[in-house]
Parts: structure tokens; sequence; C-alpha cells
């Protein structure tokens, strides 16, 4: 099988597959097709060849959407590495996904010259000894052949509770990725994808693969989030569609005044969990927003929640989507009943064969019924998905179990929270206690009231800490080591 982008522009030459958002600059297949033909080219004469690791660490841009296709055309691996690691962080990711060749940007090129001694392309002018893409001269390659799988893309998990590791996505994942989230969103011949996340995580690369497969467009953001910006590229062309985690669509929520958010289709929103405030706020703003549950193992999305389900049961992310089976079980790894908490286990054909060089952890990831996510949930009785928390984060205080994420659900229908982490401190009486972090009121003292009324006590927060925000990482996770630093402290803050 050919890659996706040459079947597209022989079938669809003249529509518009890329548009640089800030320019306006519109791009069909068929020139984006003879683009990524000379790009792919280029690599071949720097050495990238068939099974191939091309390394790239670059901050999200439209060049980054013609190296994806590029690596396909030759039938290389892409391997997308975060452009804010540090050089050390970078030599291990590079060891680790066992790179080729690396292509960096401006922005990246020191570090990518420090941690890597191989060979070493940029998208712009050089700066630390790397060769400039554009001055390499085009070779003749031998075309990439594709089988579903074969693995496209490794991309590192998050690593928010351990060490990342390397996710192998086949073809056939993302393609299955792309036809079940069509089939829950729905695709229109003049969507165009507003895409602005890192395309180092598949909340960012997701929309590069579908947009080829839909035969739609892609509007790239350059420059690093702007919530101004970001509305004014989105009015300026005509996006329909978006994706953003929930801080972005917070803070463009805060900069909407002329209401471009409810101009669009709908808002995907993922990468960490949607507040129930924020749900409610897009709803008052006639924003279409649907909460999403998702991760890189099974190639973005695992189940995604209407507005209307979120309308009449609000907190959820909806039921699975196609190809993907949900399955609660317990700890001894036995499937529970509707309403039964525990271990969101997932299998399907969006999910990954496993991880690069690493059978151990592939095996401990994998059971009798598909992928443990590590995430405690419940799926009620009309099968709609409800996630709590990472297992690891459950707290036993006094010889209770308290999941967080329930206590922190409770603490975000506040009115004046806009956000709340919660998470276990060690104790001398109890072993742990519960704390928790939140976003938005002056005073905890109302929220402590206010969560009195619907927790048990034990499950109430002792221990408090009025932050400006949350820390993430790159793709919209609460950063929970530096989430608990904070926490260490909250004495001072408590009320």
């Amino acid at each position: 099988m050919r890659d996706w982008l040459a079947i597209r522009a022989q079938a669809t030459p003249a529509r518009t597959a890329l548009v640089h958002a800030s320019s306006g600059e519109a791009t069909s297949y068929g020139t984006l097709d003879d683009e990524v033909e000379r790009l792919a080219g280029r690599l071949a004469g720097f050495g990238v060849d068939v099974d191939d690791h091309l390394g790239v660490v670059a901050e999200t841009r439209p060049a980054f959407v013609r190296l994806a296709h590029a690596a396909s055309r030759l039938g290389a691996v892409l391997v997308p590495l975060n452009a804010r690691l540090t050089a050390r962080e970078l030599t291990t990711a590079l060891d680790t996904a066992d790179v080729d060749t690396l292509v960096c940007t401006a922005a990246t090129e020191a570090t990518a010259a420090e941690a890597f001694d191989g060979p070493l392309a940029t998208l712009d002018p050089p700066t630390a000894g790397a060769r400039r893409v554009s001055s390499i001269h085009p070779e003749p390659f031998e075309l990439g052949s594709w089988t579903r799988d074969c693995t496209a893309v490794l991309l590192a998990t998050s690593g928010t509770t351990g060490g990342p590791k390397l996710v192998r996505l086949t073809m056939g994942n993302l393609a299955a990725s792309a036809a079940a989230s069509s089939w829950r969103l729905g695709v229109l011949p003049d969507d165009c994808w507003y895409c602005t996340l890192p395309m180092y995580h598949m909340g960012g690369l997701a929309p590069v693969y579908r947009s080829v497969l839909y035969g739609t467009g892609v509007a790239v953001s350059e420059g690093g989030f702007d919530p101004a910006e970001s509305l004014a590229e989105i009015e300026r062309n005509n996006v329909t569609t978006t994706s953003l985690v929930p801080t972005m669509c917070r803070e463009l929520l805060d900069a909407d005044d002329a209401g471009v958010l409810a101009t669009l289709r709908f808002v995907l929103v993922g990468g960490a969990p949607t507040p129930d405030s924020l749900v409610e706020r897009a709803r008052a703003a006639d924003v279409a927003l649907y909460p999403s549950y998702g991760m890189t193992e099974t190639s973005s999305q695992i189940a995604t929640a209407s507005p209307d389900q979120t309308r009449d049961a609000l907190g959820t992310v909806g039921s699975p989507l196609m190809f993907t089976q949900v399955r609660i079980v317990d700890a001894d790894g036995v499937p529970v009943e509707p309403g039964d908490s525990g271990e969101i286990v997932v299998s399907g054909a969006t999910v990954t064969p496993g991880y690069y060089d690493d059978p151990e952890a592939t095996a401990e990831a994998f059971g009798p019924h598909g992928f443990h996510t590590g995430d405690a949930g419940y799926r009620d009785e009309s099968g709609q998905l409800w996630v709590l928390n990472r297992l690891t984060d459950r707290i036993i205080t006094g010889g209770e179990n308290v999941d967080p994420g329930a206590v922190a659900a409770v603490l975000r229908d506040h009115p004046d929270v806009d956000d709340a982490f919660v998470a276990g401190v060690p104790d001398e009486r109890f072993g742990q206690r519960v704390a928790s972090l939140l976003v938005g009121p002056d005073s905890t003292e109302p929220v402590e009231r206010f969560a009195r009324d619907r927790l048990a006590g034990f499950k109430i927060p002792r221990q408090w800490r009025l932050v400006e925000t949350l820390p993430r990482t790159a793709s919209g996770t609460v950063d929970r080591a530096a989430a608990s630093l904070l926490l260490e402290d909250a004495d001072s803050d408590s009320s």
C-alpha cells in the first residue's frame, strides 16, 4: 500500500490539505504531495531509508506535517520528540528510540546538537552545525510500502507517574482511530481542523493523519499557544473543529468576547480530566464541547461524550468509540458489574501492539481482557464511562480508601473553583491524609463547607493550598510530581 497522502492526492488533488494558520496560506493536496515528494528526496539524500527511525524535535508548525508524510513516503518510522527536553533527557530519548537521523529547528538545534552525534538536519537556518534540510540535494528513493501491522510512529508516554515509555502505533492503529473518531464526531466536506497542540503528542499528531484519510484540511498554528491569536486564526481560516486540553479551552473562553468558539462544529477536549464547570461554561456560551478520554497507547480517543450526553450525565466521558472494547476489572482482573469501580481495561484495533524494545513493560501492561490503563473508573447501566483517577493515586487514610478523582470532581463543582487537584500526603496518625490544591477561590473555607455536605468525613481534604494554576505537562496532564511538591508546603497556605 502506498502512503496515505499519495492516495489522497490522486483522489482529490485540488482540495485544501494544509493551512498556515498565521498567514492563511493554503496548500492543496496535489501541491502538498509534490512538496512531500521533494522533501522525501532530500531526506533520502541525507541517508534516511526504509525502516529507519526519523526523529523530529520540533514545535508544532506546518513543516511538521510535511515531515510526517515524508517519513511515510520513505517507509521510515516517525519519532516525534518533546521539544522541551533538556539535552540529557533528549539523549536518553534518542537512545531509547534508536533514532538514526534527527531533524530539529532553530529553537531546538543547540539541544539537539549536544544530545545527538548522528546525522542532524534543521528546518531553519543552522546555528549549531546542523545541515539545513532545504540545502540537501534530493536523491531518488524507493517508495515505502505499508501494511496495517507496520509501525508508523513511536510516541513517548507523558511519564507523569514514572519513566516514559515508547508506544508503537501501527498504520492499522491510526486508521482505526481516525475511522472511529469520525463516526463519533462526524466529518463534513469543508471541515478544517485547527491544530495548536504539540505534535510530539498524539493530540497534536492525530489531525495530521486523520485529515488525509478524511480529505479535509488542517490549519496549523505556529509559535506556541496564545488565546487571542488562536481565536483570530480560527476566525480568519474558517476553522470548523479543534482539539484542546482543558486549560487551553478555559483560556480561549476567557478571551472569546466575540463568540468565535460557538461557530465551531465541535471542540474536542482531552489530555486531562474536563472539569464539570468547564462543560457547563461551554454550554452557556453555546460551544459544542466533547469531553474525551484517551491515551497514547490507544491512538488517542477511547471514549467521547457529546453535549447531549454531558447535559444528561455531567462528568461522563461518554461511551467507547467503535473498535474499542472497555471493561472494568477488579484487583484480581475479574470484570465487575455496572456501577462498580475498578481498573479501566481497553482492547481493540486502536490499541498499541506494545512498547518499543520493552517486552517486560508490554507483558505487564496487557492481560486477558486487554491493555490495563492504570486508571480507575466505572461504567453505568447505560454503558457510559466515568473516569476517577490513576489507580496509583488512590489514598488510604485510616484504613479507608479514597478516590482522589471523585473528591476533586466534587471540589470543582463549587462555583468559585476553576480547577482542583487531590492527592494523599504522609500522615503519622492515619498513614495518609487527603490534601488539595485549589485554583480560583479566595479562601478554602467555603469550599470545605461545600465538600462536607457532599463527601464522607474521611474524604474531606485536611490540607489545602490555593494556587494560580495547576502544573501541567505539555500534553495537558497534571504534573503530579510538581503538584505534590506544592502540597508539601501547603500548611502555610491553609485556612
